[in-house]
């Protein structure tokens, strides 16, 4: 084996561990949001409003909206890596898990402790999987695409797109609240925050050249 092969291997399996861990507490993270009860991200609420529609588990309506959403990748000119085909399933499957063995929560407090945990445990799992650099997931890509072929800003698609599956989601019947506004709030910093944390620097940078220096970009 070459000098440069087992460190690029192990670059390798550090990538795909993060963005494996970072898909199942995505969805565990979604799980928590639903098990408090006081108000999903916003595909989430789309997710359970269809789930109450059709009787179908969450976790497997997020799949299934996942695929239709990656399809509309294909005029959108967007090209998925692995990550954004393992996010399709393994979010919901995660979710789905979770739900089966996270107990219902009782009382307001107990409930807001499972939301802020919710939350919290969300943006942990956005800096994992975005920081092993497999592509984006089927709703970030679709931002993205919408973005680059309408020449409207990132903010204005994404609000567009966020608002229109929340409502959806509510008149379906999903849960809008507290939960839907604290997490629209924090979402952006924690992410920022945990991506600083997992950032994994290339083989051979700088960063990694020697003991004692700082894996964080600057």
């Amino acid at each position: 084996m070459s000098e440069t092969a087992a460190p690029q291997r192990a670059y390798l399996v550090r990538r795909l561990v993060r963005l494996y861990a970072g898909l199942a507490l995505y969805g565990a993270s979604s799980a928590l949001l639903v098990v408090a009860g006081l108000g999903l991200e916003p595909w989430g609420v789309l997710h359970q409003g269809l789930a109450e529609l059709t009787g179908i588990s969450i976790g497997v309506v997020s799949i299934i909206i996942g695929a239709i959403v990656l399809l509309l990748w294909i005029p959108l000119r967007q090209r998925p890596g692995l990550g954004t085909v393992s996010n399709v399933f393994a979010v919901g499957l995660a979710m789905d898990a979770t739900l089966a063995l996270v107990p219902e929560a009782h009382g307001l407090a107990a409930r807001a402790g499972v939301m802020a945990a919710g939350i919290v445990l969300n943006g942990v799992a956005t800096g994992l999987y975005i920081s092993a650099r497999f592509g984006p997931g089927p709703r970030d890509g679709l931002m993205t695409g919408m973005h680059r072929r309408t020449g409207r800003s990132i903010r204005l698609v994404r609000t567009v797109l966020e608002v229109a599956v929340v409502v959806s989601g509510f008149l379906l019947g999903g849960s809008v609240g507290a939960g839907t506004v604290l997490y629209a709030l924090a979402i952006g910093p924690l992410a920022q925050v945990f991506l600083r944390v997992f950032a994994l620097p290339e083989p051979g940078s700088p960063a990694t050249a020697g003991p004692g220096r700082s894996i964080l970009p600057r």
